[in-house]
């Protein structure tokens, strides 16, 4: 380690010293102080390095929210290994592809997602261990025995600048990349948020979100970095939301859409004391963020950013300036270019390019792709946005190389379904497009031309998406056209079908 580093692992046992016996997790069976964790997390990590885990090896996890999860975050940090999470909601062949990618040296697996992994071992042969998360099974060892032994593990020079957490986004050209964070990009951010946010010891932090998304990671470490307790939920449900909140006391939660939403159908039917909250990070309706500053006496803080920029790179309250992406946050630098890469006045809108501690250190294996975002020592979003006079970004749209539509806070490529729905042997042309929709923020429409003869219905065309990806990225909306607007040169006219079809159904 240098003498200017500072990692992941050093932020864990700086709180085991100063926060020893405040409470850093909660579980539905257990409450672990700041020492308890940093003790799990050594046990965890001399355990992992005897089984053969060394520096720059990947850890790959499929599972819902648990504190296994979390230890692994901590023992990764401890013994320079790179964390590789995983989407849950993805099909088969999308794991098989992220696994083959990062090529993990340990796979852990959650209860649920055992049966899709063992499908998939014979074509898993560089994973050296699989863990089931909890007791042994069939062709997986088990979680609990790693934290029985008490041995230490061999001291590791780690460097900030070191790679952490491999984050896959969303599939562009059909293919998901490897978004690449470092020791120094979690600990950027964590500042960040905590600078903007104010947060402090007596803050707390309600895992809605899942653990492999930047979203919560951002929030929840932030949290943890200030001192504060983090509380665990297995996946998202609303009574039980309301229920965590009342009885831990909880100050901040990080959503996307529909969970708002869920959270304000289920207060009008009880009543339950949201009292202690006091911030909500996400993206919603403006309707559903009115209510719930209403109901809950909330800031709600609005922002713009990426897995690339390890979160939030400009944030504001949204009182602030209400439908804003707010402005630069202490630890970001952003500028607006043209296709030129000359920078645009105020109220002219450009790509959205961020330099700064919080970008990425690159995609993981794609040189040139990494190459071509940071060209002019800039990190090239592929968002359009605007700044007006007094520096609050507007958010505008995607750039055509790298447009997607979010539903539900998840990043999804038109041309990734496009393409498995041109698998369909009924369909002849496809143009995907994002609509505005209340439930989801955003929802996915497809406008198909059906060959000769075709009986596919709309659902059946869905049924065929939700079959071979995962189900966040199948078509709420279908629309069958007999033709597609072209362009001069033969491809499909985006514009004009958002035009004509951009609105859902």
């Amino acid at each position: 380690m240098g003498l200017q580093d500072f990692t992941v692992y050093d932020l864990i046992a700086r709180n085991a010293r100063i926060f020893a016996r405040r409470e850093a997790w909660i579980t539905d069976q257990r409450r672990i102080t700041f020492l308890d964790f940093f003790n799990d997390i050594n046990k965890l990590s001399y355990s992992l390095e005897k089984a053969g885990l060394n520096k720059g090896d990947r850890i790959g996890i499929l599972s819902q929210n648990c504190y296994e999860f979390v230890l692994l975050y901590g023992a990764a940090a401890r013994l320079g290994a790179i964390m590789l999470p995983i989407n849950w909601r993805l099909s088969a062949p999308e794991v098989e592809y992220i696994l083959t990618d990062g090529q993990p040296r340990f796979l852990f697996v959650g209860p649920d997602y055992k049966t899709t992994i063992r499908d998939l071992m014979p074509k898993l042969g560089f994973i050296k261990k699989f863990y089931a998360l909890g007791s042994a099974e069939a062709d997986y060892e088990a979680f609990n025995p790693l934290m029985k032994e008490g041995g230490k593990a061999k001291e590791v020079d780690i460097l900030a600048s070191d790679p952490y957490l491999i984050i896959h986004t969303a599939a562009v050209a059909g293919k998901p990349r490897g978004a690449t964070l470092s020791h120094g990009n979690i600990i950027a951010g964590n500042l960040q948020h905590m600078v903007t946010m104010g947060l402090r010891e007596d803050d707390s932090y309600l895992h809605m979100l899942p653990l492999f998304h930047i979203a919560d990671l951002a929030l929840s470490f932030a949290v943890m970095h200030a001192g504060g307790k983090n509380v665990l939920m297995t996946k998202f449900d609303p009574e039980l939301a309301l229920q965590s909140i009342e009885k831990e006391k909880i100050t901040c939660l990080g959503e996307f859409p529909p969970m708002l939403g869920m959270l304000l159908e289920k207060l009008e039917s009880k009543n339950s004391d949201v009292s202690s909250l006091k911030h909500v990070g996400g993206i919603d309706h403006p309707s559903n963020i009115e209510k719930f500053k209403k109901k809950a006496n909330v800031e709600f803080w609005i922002g713009f950013g990426q897995s690339e920029t390890t979160g939030m790179v400009t944030v504001c309250a949204y009182t602030e300036r209400p439908g804003s992406a707010g402005k630069e946050g202490p630890l970001a630098k952003i500028k607006l270019v043209d296709d030129h890469e000359r920078e645009v006045p105020a109220g002219t809108p450009g790509e959205i390019c961020v330099r700064g501690p919080l970008v990425f250190l690159g995609y993981w294996k794609l040189e040139a792709d990494t190459r071509y975002t940071f060209r002019e020592g800039w990190h090239h979003t592929g968002d359009i946005g605007r700044l007006d006079e007094n520096g609050y970004l507007w958010y505008v749209k995607r750039k055509a190389e790298k447009e997607l539509i979010k539903p539900g806070g998840e990043n999804v490529y038109p041309a990734e379904v496009e393409k498995v729905i041109l698998e369909h042997p009924e369909v002849a042309a496809v143009s995907v497009i994002g609509v505005r929709d209340k439930e989801w923020g955003e929802a996915i429409k497809a406008v198909c031309v059906r060959k000769p003869g075709s009986s596919l219905t709309q659902q059946g065309l869905i049924d065929f998406v939700a079959s071979r990806i995962a189900r966040y990225k199948k078509p709420k909306y279908v629309d069958f056209v007999p033709v597609l607007p072209k362009t001069q040169d033969g491809s499909v006219d985006r514009e004009k079908v958002k035009a004509e079809h951009g609105k859902a159904n």
